[in-house]
């Protein structure tokens, strides 16, 4: 799934990392800078984008993109769908049919103190709550058309279930 991510994000960006944690040498074979989470707790999702963000800032970027690592249907044309009106200070938020999609966003390398900061001081680790308080836009995608039936391109693998049903799709995808 991971391998699927990489091979739709990589024409789209300049530099790919991965966010983890745990044993690093278990994503060796993918070849990309590895990045482990900068605050203590394993406060979630919203650890890694700061590490995302700090990351960023050491390449002098502007803009950190973040995905789930268990989305194996992104769109093609994410980041230019994601940077199309946003300004320096917006995060753009990935949605389908009305339903957001956080931690599938375009954020501003500028709010890098302000996540540390937040994260630092007990804030909720909830990425929703968060975002709320910046200014942000929820970016619409249609869902995808696959042999095997529609889908929400930020469809998350959270169950066997769900893994049972992306390998349907994807199995009638490339048959």
């Amino acid at each position: 799934m991971l391998a699927r991510i990489i091979h739709t994000l990589a024409p789209q960006v300049d530099a790919l990392a991965i966010n983890a944690n745990g044993d690093p040498d278990r994503f060796r074979r993918f070849g990309l800078p590895f990045l482990a989470d900068t605050v203590p707790g394993l406060p979630g999702p919203l650890a890694g984008i700061l590490a995302g963000l700090i990351w960023a800032q050491d390449k002098h970027a502007r803009w950190l993109v973040t995905t789930a690592g268990d989305t194996p249907f992104l769109p093609g044309d994410l980041i230019a769908r994601l940077s199309g009106d946003v300004d320096s200070r917006t995060v753009a938020v990935a949605a389908c049919e009305g339903r957001t999609h956080p931690v599938c966003a375009l954020w501003p390398v500028s709010l890098m103190n302000d996540l540390d900061g937040y994260l630092r001081s007990g804030g909720s680790r909830r990425v929703v709550d968060y975002i709320a308080r910046h200014s942000s836009s929820a970016i619409d995608f249609p869902p995808q058309r696959l042999p095997g039936g529609n889908v929400d391109p930020f469809f998350n693998v959270n169950t066997p279930d769900d893994l049972a049903e992306a390998r349907r799709l994807l199995q009638n995808a490339t048959s």
